[in-house]
């Protein structure tokens, strides 16, 4: 297939604007519509007992998903349901407790109008977000979110693009105001992410990465830098915890500590920890997240940070590596 000719290439960049501008105006019609009926359908989930169920045909379906796996992730107990199964015995699944949210830009959609009309005698809340106001989905629902958009970005007006874009968006706002609603922290979000690095960096913890007792270098501050490089070598790590007589952390002796010893000629057999360490370290908490342990390497331009308890006492050493192992970075 050869190239475009330019005129056909400049007419793709023109359309994918347009596109793109046609898209962005029906989302900023939206904050019009951010009233009475959104400010009630954010607290009945607030005050749900039950599960929050997004129900949608075809494309409004494809939204309809999106939008529940968004609430389930940020503290809303929510599934998706296709309308045509829950007709035949998925409907099931709702009870009276729950709240339902269709979906559906015309408001006339079949299967819908037969699951609300059900559902409703029930006693199950129903929420309509659909683009008529006037359409029966709007009229059967207890409270009805308008995201009608005034034209779509197809240049027929036919395929669902900005109304699509628009319920989405309208979605992710019902979620996030819930969101903050409920206080709901990074820690309640790595809950629901355990895996993947998203989640790995809400939820290992040092205590998890860190090498700690037979496993952790450590010396007295007496101690000869040979007999430091013997613990280091050991250890493997590339430096080792300066620790006083109290069992307090005092500094880390690094390989870089060691190489500049190494070029002011000095004699590793009689020069000691103390007299080349430089006071005074960063730290962090076993119970610190492995994330905050990054954050501090990189901004300190360091690649080991000892682990300390509440006494200032070192319980571990974690290292850039531990992190990279980890899938931390």
């Amino acid at each position: 297939m050869g190239e475009l000719r330019t005129v056909q290439q400049n007419d793709i960049i023109k359309n994918a604007t347009k596109v793109i501008s046609d898209e962005i105006e029906a989302i900023q019609e939206l904050t019009s519509r951010l009233d009475d009926n959104f400010i009630r359908a954010c607290e009945t989930i607030l005050n749900c007992k039950g599960r929050v169920i997004i129900a949608g045909m075809g494309k409004s379906g494809h939204i309809g998903h999106k939008i529940a796996a968004t609430l389930a992730s940020t503290g809303t107990p929510s599934f998706f349901v296709h309308p045509s199964e829950a007709l035949h015995g998925d409907i099931g699944m709702i009870t009276a407790q729950d709240i339902v949210i269709t979906i559906s830009n015309s408001g006339g959609t079949d299967e819908l109008i037969t699951l609300c009309s059900v559902i409703k005698r029930q006693g199950t809340f129903i929420i309509a977000m659909t683009g008529k106001t006037d359409s029966v989905l709007a009229k059967l629902a207890h409270c009805h979110i308008n995201v009608g958009v005034s034209k779509e970005a197809c240049p027929h007006n036919l395929a669902p693009t900005s109304s699509t874009t628009a319920t989405l968006v309208m979605g992710d706002a019902i979620a996030v105001s819930l969101l903050k609603a409920r206080a709901f922290t990074p820690e309640d979000f790595a809950r629901s992410h355990p895996a993947g690095r998203l989640g790995k960096r809400l939820s290992i913890m040092v205590s998890d990465l860190m090498h700690s007792g037979e496993d952790m270098p450590k010396a007295a501050p007496e101690l000869t830098l040979q007999d430091a490089i013997l613990i280091m070598t050991g250890k493997q790590l590339g430096a080792t915890l300066v620790v006083d007589a109290d069992n307090k952390l005092r500094s880390v002796f690094t390989d870089g500590d060691l190489r500049r010893a190494f070029e002011s000629g000095a004699d590793l057999k009689q020069l000691k920890l103390i007299d080349v360490i430089q006071e005074g370290c960063h730290r962090i908490t076993e119970s610190s997240l492995a994330m905050q342990a990054l954050v501090m390497m990189q901004e300190h331009t360091i690649t080991v940070l000892p682990v300390v308890d509440e006494n200032d006492a070192p319980v571990g050493i974690i290292h850039m590596h531990d992190l990279l192992k980890a899938g931390i970075v």
